[in-house]
């Protein structure tokens, strides 16, 4: 008997969703199963017939960077009631449907495990109506349930992000930029309303990505009831040390500490009353919700769906319905009741103005994000402690330019300036330093510089050597500089570490040293992401994206290379982001036999009435099947059927202002950095100190964690430049089997079946 999942998103929109869905389809078709779209959410479900029907795997063809739900949403008041529950039971059994993934908010998953609970009571009262055989009751006995949270407010437990939450940032730091040039322009207060009914998170973040003033969350009110005169205070001091624009963001629920409602119109009113000058109010609305799902909701959307289709054509009758999200960049599956009942929760605690609580339950990186942010929007820092020592911080860019270089570089001059220290901006890297080309940075030397690609100070891929290191030894003596940060990509690592290894000759060297990984190849050891490499993601996949659409016209097959050198990450990123057929890498070579392979896959598709063709190729993937080779390759055998262009990103891909995730990992990664260095300062006034004083910062596993710098050479491919480990490679599978023509295409191919579906 064939297994019959359905498919449905409720509640409201949220870019990915769709992606979601196609992954989810083309999964379960893989394995053999049947899979029936459930249109407008439980309202859908509720009135049957033509709104549950089958779906094959070309229904969701060409739906990955569409915003919105194919599937169609809709609020349903008739399954909160039994009857409506009972109705929606029915139209499912009559499709032989036992099995869902569902879609949606907390509101749609809590409906979803209602109606596991009721299942068999409900089929019960149809058997007993007449309106269900007892042997379809006895078959299908239970209800299996996987639950996806698609919600751009990032408010549900169980899942580090959700669905659509990025695409939404996207939006929100778009239009914070755009507002700032404005408002500088005419020396205006702007007062920036996000959503987030229960949760901050996008006032949050897109005040720390845009570099705000002053924010407003749910979450953690002003301390003072006085919060009014304190926020204008800080904008009225920023004015005074030449700010010329004044950005407060809030969340649509923002409220004080007594659980009052804070309004945009009333912050306006605040503003125009103390400030006595023009006030803007915009509220973003629901342009949050639509448009493209960025890079990063498109993969996450599409191993989140991928997952969901396993787990609920695995489960059993006593397995509990699961919600399905990702924790320290990995795919969990947890309980999905006890992830809307904790949820439930928090939005307790906020109503309660248990605001401790409610910060607890966000977890620790949306907390250290407020910490981060508290800082960051200061108008000046607090004074230095007179007992306290100042030290005096370098800072420098190194290897090829990523965006987020700038973003990383201000956070971590206003935390060091704030906590009493000296930052020393160091002019194109190590060049600079050999050149004495150093100069102090102050809280405004930074201003403006978060929202901004490239490398203000400069960047270089200069190794010291010889008596350049005697130079370098003899500059950080003369500016007295007490430790190192270097933001920057392989070569900078590599110019640091060289420094390292020379401390036995120059004391001078033999200070902290600091790596922060910025590089769009996103191939240094110590940490799973880059500063850069998601702006970079997006670059492709927003081309890509006008590529497609060419393509398509003209019946075309397009090789894209993409940047990387000898590391994949982008290139099946992208590949994942976009789409694509089939993605070349360097990692698993390419072959005579693949491009054949290639070819006739190209050939039958096209016969068939296929109008677009996509390879990805990672720009070192083979030093002989070049880009132009496969490109003449393909034009040459594809006759009259389909023509082949070749597009070649290049440096586009290291352009480009840093999207919010690089935006705010660059925060966090200075946060990490400043706090180590005082923390290895004391050390050594301690006389205790050893290699941990010279570490690479970065992302493991959620959090951030340092890798010693002596170990770098050994967790690195040092000739090919990359990790010896690349976490990304384990989503190889996923993006091989929704690359697939048809279900099972390449299992029935290998066997010596065939069979080509007409789009890809």
């Amino acid at each position: 008997m064939t297994v019959r999942l359905g498919i449905l998103t409720s509640g409201g929109d949220a870019q990915g969703m769709n992606a979601a869905v196609r992954s989810a389809v083309r999964a379960a078709l893989d394995r053999g199963a049947e899979v029936y779209g459930i249109y407008e959410g439980f309202q859908g479900m509720i009135e049957g017939g033509s709104l549950i029907r089958p779906l094959n795997w070309d229904s969701v063809g060409g739906v990955l960077q569409q915003g919105g739900t194919i599937l169609g949403t809709a609020r349903s008041p008739a399954f909160l009631c039994r009857e409506g529950r009972k109705a929606a039971v029915r139209n499912l059994l009559l499709q032989r449907i036992n099995r869902l993934v569902v879609i949606g908010g907390d509101g749609s998953l809590t409906g979803a495990h209602i109606l596991r609970q009721e299942w068999a009571s409900l089929m019960d009262e149809l058997v007993a109506d007449g309106k269900l055989e007892p042997s379809v009751a006895t078959e299908y006995n239970f209800l299996a349930i996987a639950g996806l949270v698609g919600s751009i407010d990032n408010d549900m437990c169980g899942t580090d992000i959700t669905i659509g939450a990025d695409s939404a940032l996207h939006r929100i730091t778009e239009a914070l930029d755009a507002i700032t040039s404005t408002a500088a322009s005419h020396q205006r207060a702007f007062v920036v309303e996000v959503m987030g009914h229960h949760c901050g998170y996008l006032a949050l973040m897109g005040a720390l990505a845009s570099g705000a003033d002053f924010t407003l969350i749910p979450e953690s009110p002003p301390n003072l009831d006085e919060w009014e005169e304190k926020m204008c205070s800080i904008l009225r001091t920023g004015r005074a040390v030449g700010r010329r624009d004044s950005i407060v963001v809030m969340a649509e629920g923002a409220q004080d500490r007594h659980g009052n409602s804070i309004t945009s119109a009333y912050v306006k009113q605040v503003l125009t009353q103390y400030l006595e000058e023009d006030v803007r109010v915009t509220v973003l609305g629901h342009v949050q919700r639509g448009g493209s799902p960025s890079a990063y909701d498109r993969v996450l959307a599409t191993l989140l769906g991928a997952a969901a289709a396993e787990a609920v054509l695995s489960a059993k009758p006593e397995d509990e319905a699961v919600l399905i999200g990702i924790q320290n960049n990995k795919i969990v599956h947890q309980p999905l009741i006890e992830c809307v009942e904790q949820t439930h929760r928090v939005n307790t605690c906020i109503r309660e103005c248990d605001f401790e609580e409610a910060l607890q339950f966000r977890g620790k990186a949306f907390r250290d994000s407020f910490r981060i942010l508290r800082t960051l929007i200061r108008a000046n820092p607090h004074p230095p402690t007179p007992s306290k020592r100042r030290l005096r911080v370098a800072i420098m860019t190194g290897g090829a330019p990523a965006p987020g270089m700038n973003a990383t570089v201000r956070a971590a001059v206003r935390l060091l300036v704030d906590n009493g220290h000296i930052p020393l901006g160091v002019k194109r890297g190590l060049r600079g330093l050999i050149n004495d080309d150093i100069h102090e940075l102050n809280w405004m030397s930074v201003n403006g510089w978060a929202p901004t690609g490239g490398s203000e100070l400069g960047s270089s891929r200069k190794h010291p050597q010889g008596t350049e290191l005697y130079t370098a030894a003899r500059v950080l003596e003369k500016h007295q500089v007490d430790a190192i940060v270097m933001i920057g990509g392989w070569a900078g690592y590599q110019a640091i570490h060289r420094l390292y290894e020379e401390r036995h000759s120059f004391p001078a060297f033999n200070i902290p040293l600091l790596c922060i990984p910025a590089s769009i190849n996103n191939n240094l050891p110590g940490s799973e992401l880059s500063i850069g490499a998601d702006t970079a993601l997006n670059s492709i996949m927003e081309v890509v994206d006008k590529i497609k659409q060419s393509a398509v016209a003209f019946n075309r097959c397009f090789i894209v290379e993409v940047m990387g050198r000898y590391c994949g990450y982008l290139a099946l990123m992208s590949a994942i982001a976009t789409g694509a057929e089939r993605v070349y890498l360097h990692e698993e070579g390419v072959t005579l036999k693949d491009l054949e392979w290639d070819i006739d896959l190209l050939k039958k598709g096209f016969q068939q009435g296929k109008r677009l063709g996509l390879m990805i190729r990672n720009e070192a993937a083979n030093s002989f099947y070049t880009t132009p080779f496969i490109a003449a390759l393909f034009d040459e055998e594809g006759g009259d059927l389909f023509e082949v262009r070749q597009s070649i990103l290049g440096h586009l891909q290291q352009g480009g202002n840093p999207t919010p995730f690089d935006r705010i990992l660059a925060a966090r990664l200075a946060w990490e950095a400043v706090r180590r260095i005082e923390e290895m300062a004391l050390r050594r006034q301690a006389k205790s100190y050893a290699e941990v004083d010279a570490v690479c910062l970065g992302i493991q596993e959620g959090d951030v964690k340092a890798t010693p710098l002596y170990m770098i050479p050994r967790l690195m491919n040092v000739e090919l430049q990359r990790p010896h480990e690349q976490w990304w490679m384990e989503l190889r599978p996923v993006a091989r089997m929704l690359a697939q023509p048809g279900p099972g295409y390449f299992r029935q191919t290998e066997s010596g079946g065939a069979g080509v579906a007409q789009t890809a």
